[in-house]
């Protein structure tokens, strides 16, 4: 599985035919293939590439919509990756 920094997880911000990744409670989700994800944005709202753990705590749904896309990697401090 795949580690990724605050940092690093900001390059999949779905723009420029990038993937569109979001994190979510340490764990990171694919959401580029989600219609409501195009151009990485969500209702005008929220960016891919971000962690959305805070902000999804005052969504209109819980996150179990999030643990419907696929499981890319989880979310680490910032450390060296080889």
């Amino acid at each position: 599985m795949r580690e990724l920094t605050i940092e690093e997880l900001a390059q999949y911000n779905g723009r420029d035919r990038k993937p569109a990744y979001i994190a979510h409670r340490g764990k990171i989700y694919d959401v580029s293939r989600s219609f409501l994800w195009q151009g990485g944005r969500h209702q005008a709202i929220h960016d891919a590439g971000t962690d959305l753990t805070a902000a999804l705590e005052q969504a209109p749904h819980g996150p179990e919509l999030i643990e419907e896309f696929p499981l890319v990697g989880v979310l680490v401090e910032g450390k060296e990756h080889g």
